[in-house]
């Protein structure tokens, strides 16, 4: 007897499993906006230097309009455009078409804005460039807080994670729905860069939580036999989380207004969950079986199964729980101890790496393709939906490593594909660029799967737990490499599309799991997988 063959017993997908998936996957909608909210939040729109107090005597003024003005103290840019970053030393006289030879002799020198910027306010209200003047030479630091965010997911991933495993899933969810509320709503009101980017890195910290223990409660609440489709589902909400934020942000173009909405439900999630159902596994993990007992005839009460309930006692369930009671959990070294299992985990590190890493790196970008951000974030969000669709029907058919070798590879050719396309051609380059970032969310929706297959029972959630961790690095690190176009802009794209191409060679070393019974120790793994030893140290 097993766990999954109890819950059957007590109602199965009962009406108990279907409000806790609801519950339970609702704030997830919100949770997968606040990943890419840095794409409206700190959005950079057109700009130069503001004209408020330049040195024109009266006699010169006159009645000039500000566009005679621009035109004389902002030099264009290739594009016809008022530069963003330099103006005029002196008034341009003869780009008003004066005749004036003293004017006309040298070309005039340039400077950097003296005093601040104008912003163009007619596609955002707000972000905390306009507000903080994150352009030009302080640029880079719109970069460095969206990596902050993702060091805070990483952060939350290692702290949260283990917490959870020590006071449990539900404790923890409940305090991440409160943090991610506090700290969200408080960066809505942030006053400077620096507190913001210190919130920030708290909310990230509470997404990773709800991420991990949502996603538990899940599937240890899920029967067997429905935990791929409810697993699937939890990836589509978040899905809809990217398609609805596009939509959020046209309708509050204030940074602030966005920020506030996206964080306030958060305390509504945290008043409902007390009504969540802690583990059974967890609480008899955790010597407390008269607990999980309770737990147990609630479910059973709520699917109309109070009688088998009423039967259930701590004897009976440490019964259907003795393969969990008898398993060691394992360690990170466990998963470099052996060659097979090494060689496995250093593939799949690169793999985890470079789908997090493009992934961010081409969704992080929106405003360098020439569209309209909402339009572009609501194409990135929507082509999801076919994209995991595909990898899943492909997986199911050629099996996890041709879908996941080519994912990879695709992405990448997309990406670098870009590098030929003049800016000119918006919509190719648009395109190319939906079409690379479905990819890689096909190839997040083979690696989850692929790396459960690959690691035995004993260490599959450590092995799943350091792929999320390398997939984090590579989020943090994708911004921080955008820093390097300013002074080498083709190295960036080159980058972001050849770390995919690479990981996809590397995956195909791994060995397919198609129709393969899952292993519940290291040593059938080493077993099964006969390959010629791994010369590693």
């Amino acid at each position: 007897m097993t766990f999954a063959s109890l819950l059957e017993e007590l109602g199965g997908l009962g009406h108990f499993q279907r409000l806790h998936f609801i519950a339970l996957v609702a704030p997830m909608l919100l949770t997968a906006s606040h990943n890419l909210l840095q794409n409206f939040s700190a959005a950079v729109p057109p700009h130069h230097c503001r004209l408020q107090s330049m040195p024109l005597g009266a006699n010169q003024m006159g009645n000039l309009t500000s566009e005679t003005l621009l035109q004389l103290w902002v030099p264009l840019d290739g594009g016809q455009q008022p530069e963003r970053c330099h103006q005029f030393s002196q008034p341009h006289w003869q780009s008003l078409g004066h005749n004036d030879t003293a004017h006309n002799r040298s070309t005039p020198d340039t400077e950097p804005c003296r005093d601040g910027w104008t912003y163009d306010h007619s596609e955002f209200e707000a972000t905390i460039v306009t507000e903080w003047d994150l352009v030009c030479g302080s640029w880079k630091l719109t970069q460095m807080a969206q990596s902050i965010y993702m060091a805070g997911v990483l952060v939350g991933a290692m702290v949260l994670g283990s917490l959870a495993d020590r006071f449990g899933r539900k404790a923890l969810l409940s305090w991440s729905y409160l943090q991610l509320g506090v700290a969200g709503t408080a960066t809505a009101f942030s006053p400077n860069y620096s507190s913001y980017c210190v919130l920030r890195f708290l909310v990230g910290m509470a997404v990773s939580g709800i991420i991990l223990n949502c996603m538990s409660l899940v599937l240890e609440w899920s029967p067997a036999r429905t935990r791929t489709v409810t697993g699937s589902l939890v990836s589509y909400t978040a899905t809809l989380g990217q398609i609805l934020l596009p939509g959020l942000a046209y309708a509050l173009p204030n940074w602030r207004w966005l920020q506030l909405t996206l964080s306030l439900p958060f305390f509504a999630f945290f008043c409902y969950s007390w009504w969540f159902a802690e583990s059974a596994r967890w609480l008899v993990l955790a010597g407390r079986p008269e607990q999980a007992v309770q737990v147990l005839k609630r479910v059973a009460r709520i699917n109309g199964k109070k009688v088998e309930g009423e039967k259930l006692s701590i004897e009976a369930l440490r019964s259907h729980l003795q393969k969990e009671l008898a398993q060691t959990p394992g360690t990170p070294w466990d998963l470099i101890r052996t060659p097979t299992i090494r060689r496995i985990s250093k593939r799949l590190a690169a793999v985890w790496f470079a789908t997090s890493f493009a992934y961010y790196g081409v969704a992080m970008d929106l405003q360098g393709f020439g569209l309209r951000v909402h339009m572009l974030q609501l194409l990135f969000g929507i082509v999801d939906i076919p994209a995991k669709l595909l990898s899943t029907l492909g997986m199911s058919r050629v099996g996890r490593r041709v879908v996941q070798v080519a994912t990879l590879v695709l992405a990448g050719l997309g990406i670098l594909a870009n590098l030929f396309v003049p800016t000119e051609l918006a919509a190719l380059r648009t395109i190319l660029a939906v079409l690379g970032k479905g990819c890689l969310a096909a190839s997040f929706n083979c690696i989850y799967l692929y790396t459960g297959e690959l690691y035995p029972t004993a260490i599959r959630q450590t092995g799943l737990g350091v792929g999320s961790t390398m997939a984090r690095v590579g989020g943090i690190v994708a911004p921080l490499v955008k820093l390097m176009g300013e002074q080498m802009p083709l190295v960036t794209p080159i980058i972001y599309g050849s770390i995919p191409v690479l990981s996809g060679l590397v995956a195909l070393g791994l060995p397919e799991t198609r129709n393969q019974p899952l292993k519940d120790t290291v040593e059938e793994v080493e077993h099964r997988l006969s390959q010629p030893q791994d010369t590693d140290p």
